[in-house]
């Protein structure tokens, strides 16, 4: 006859089984629950991109098609994973609800990598530096930067770029206006409903080469000097990692400075 165990002993038992169901996934476990390997299976990989990002990731309205650095090396992470490459088409005030929703796997189109934003989502290694200038028109009233920060002045920002709170505390005079998707800084400029746009090196360098009437304005100093990096959600260690041996691994073939150039962005390259 099987005699039941002392009550300390059941006690024991069963913190020891909820020990082990409550214990950590060993490496192997994680590597399975990773997005590399749902993408690596699926043979899909779903980009977040903003299509109105000159440069970087802009839908061109002859062709429908995305163009820019991210444009070109999403297509070369989807070759790399291969997989077919899925755009899913985001913003800098939804990328963050798209990735937690499962909406894409990464984010690239040249994401600001902030302390803020990286409460909520993880950064990669950055790809490109950048800082502020301002766009303007040549017949406008902002001729030097000192003209930018005076009162009647409306000053365009894209609505959940980094460049927005930062210029909410450096403007002391002049309007701040926040723009948001459909909209563009770029449409509010030409509409002459601003003054002048505040945008980083990027859309400076495309609105200048696609305006005659557009000229860009460097501040006497560097201010808000901003890596970009492609985003993921947080908690998985394994996609990050691969996410950044393809960082290391384009700047070392020369494919990162081969699409930078195209693009026009060679000085703001990552080192």
């Amino acid at each position: 006859m099987t005699l039941p165990l002392p009550k300390f002993l059941r006690w024991a038992a069963a913190a020891a089984l909820t020990a082990c169901i409550a214990a950590p996934l060993p490496a192997a476990a994680q590597a399975v629950n990773s997005r590399l390997n749902e993408i690596t299976k699926s043979k899909k990989l779903r980009v977040c991109q903003y299509p109105l990002y000159y440069s970087i990731s802009f839908r061109n309205p002859k062709t429908g098609e995305i163009e820019g650095i991210d444009a070109d090396l999403s297509k070369e992470l989807a070759k790399e994973l291969g997989a077919q490459l899925e755009i899913v088409e985001s913003s800098f005030g939804t990328f963050i609800a798209d990735l937690q929703a499962n909406k894409c796997d990464i984010g690239m189109f040249g994401v600001g990598a902030s302390l803020k934003r990286a409460q909520a989502v993880e950064f990669s290694k950055p790809y490109l530096i950048t800082n502020i200038y301002a766009v303007t028109r040549k017949d406008g009233p902002v001729k030097t930067w000192a003209d930018i920060d005076k009162p009647g002045m409306k000053v365009a920002v894209t609505l959940g770029s980094y460049i927005e709170p930062f210029m909410k505390t450096y403007l002391k005079n002049a309007e701040l206006i926040s723009v948001a998707p459909p909209n563009t800084r770029e449409g509010e400029l030409v509409a002459g409903r601003v003054d002048v746009i505040m945008t980083d090196f990027p859309t400076a360098v495309k609105v200048t080469d696609e305006f005659d009437w557009a000229k860009s304005i460097e501040p006497p100093e560097k201010l808000a000097v901003t890596p970009y990096a492609y985003v993921i959600n947080q908690g998985d260690q394994v996609w990050l990692n691969y996410v950044n041996l393809f960082i290391d691994t384009i700047k070392l073939d020369g494919r990162l400075k081969k699409y930078a150039e195209k693009n026009k962005l060679g000085p703001i390259v990552a080192p």
